[in-house]
């Protein structure tokens, strides 16, 4: 039995009603479950891109069609998804504030279904180029608020366990794409390239069919002094109360309590300013640790495999397409299988523990990797 004290804290714990059910035997439950799988696929638009690319790069069709890209060009192709995210980085933040969660995902859902369409009909590299770009920028207007609305609105037993399946789902889009390039990889014309393009629209689609029945974040709405409505969809997610005029829940009044202070918190914080964040060694300290942390999920190699498996591949003499997007296709199964079950142990394992281990296995890997290039170098097998 999972202590839930250390799960959601003290004072949620004590408020939590007691049940003998599981989860998707509370209709109000199952009901918010199914509902997060909206934002939970907003990272499966970033997986399908980088799984994409990799197996663009096997398909002769592609390359020949573009001229086969390499060194600088092959680099800004691939960078232009990065490009577009960094555009919409610095104000997805403040659209969020302004216009709150849910608006925005809808605007990266729309922006992702127009990009996958013109890029899959792209004649030339600069107009596939700009495509890429515009997934990136719709991918942040998506990803972004998704991870807050996940956090806010999931059960709070619940809440670790998606916030950190959230990511896993980022495979689901790198498995769809990687498995559809390797059955169109045959086709002998430009289809072969352009239906995995379009297919990227795939996830987003499915988003924007069900985004209609996802409520609004209750944190950003008792920001905005709207406490009644958080309330109503505390009160119907969380304890099943779908009464406007009944009382709060003892679960609800908790939250809501907890949310309005975290907000008297930040707006505080926010009198101080970025002085403080390394005004004492405690605060220098924890700084570090959320630069580093951040640093180290960018700069772990991951990219190099989610982008550059082509080459990789041919590093070490492996160079036919059917077996480049064959490994490709089994690589996303297993990051897939091994996410899951990362995100169904971090309660009882804990997130540090899982971060270090995994750090391990990723030097591991990478030392017998490039052991593995060198020796292809040297003898070419």
């Amino acid at each position: 039995m999972v202590n839930n004290a250390g799960i959601v804290g003290a004072s949620l714990a004590d408020v939590l009603p007691s049940t003998n059910k599981f989860w998707f035997q509370e209709p109000h439950l199952l009901k918010l479950n199914l509902i997060l799988l909206v934002p939970m696929l907003s990272s499966s638009a970033f997986g399908y891109d980088a799984s994409l690319m990799n197996a663009l790069q096997s398909l002769e069709q592609w390359r020949g069609y573009f001229g086969d890209p390499k060194g600088a060009l092959l680099g800004t192709v691939i960078a232009s998804q990065s490009i577009g995210c960094l555009i919409a980085l610095p104000i997805v933040g403040d659209f969020c504030d302004r216009f709150g969660r849910k608006p925005v995902l809808l605007v990266g859902i729309l922006i992702i279904c127009a990009a996958a369409a013109i890029q899959g009909a792209a004649v030339n590299l600069p107009m596939f180029i700009v495509c890429r770009l515009l997934v990136g920028f719709g991918g942040i207007f998506s990803s972004q608020p998704s991870p807050m609305l996940i956090a806010e609105l999931a059960y709070p037993t619940h809440r670790g366990k998606y916030t950190s399946a959230y990511w896993t789902l980022f495979y689901l889009g790198s498995i769809l794409s990687s498995w559809t390039t390797f059955g169109t990889k045959d086709i002998p014309n430009d289809w072969s390239w352009r239906i995995p393009s379009i297919l990227q629209a795939g996830y987003p689609l499915i988003q924007l069919l069900f985004i209609w029945w996802m409520p609004e974040l209750p944190r950003w709405l008792v920001a905005k002094d709207r406490h009644h409505e958080a309330a109503a969809i505390l009160q119907m997610y969380h304890a099943g109360i779908c009464d406007p005029d009944a009382d709060l829940s003892p679960l609800v009044a908790t939250e809501l309590a907890e949310i309005s202070h975290a907000i008297k918190m930040q707006q505080e914080a926010n009198l101080v300013g970025w002085w403080a964040l390394i005004s004492t060694p405690g605060n220098r300290k924890r700084t570090i640790i959320a630069i580093a942390v951040g640093d180290f999920a960018q700069w772990n190699g991951v990219s190099v495999v989610s982008y550059f498996l082509n080459s990789v591949l041919n590093s070490v003499g492996v160079t036919s397409a059917y077996t480049q997007t064959l490994i490709n296709g089994l690589l996303q199964l297993f990051n897939f299988f091994a996410a899951a079950s990362a995100a169904l142990l971090v309660d009882r394992l804990g997130r540090r523990t899982l971060f270090l281990w995994s750090s391990v296995g990723m030097l591991v890997s990478y030392v017998i990797w490039t052991a593995c290039s060198a020796v292809n170098d040297e003898t070419g097998s």
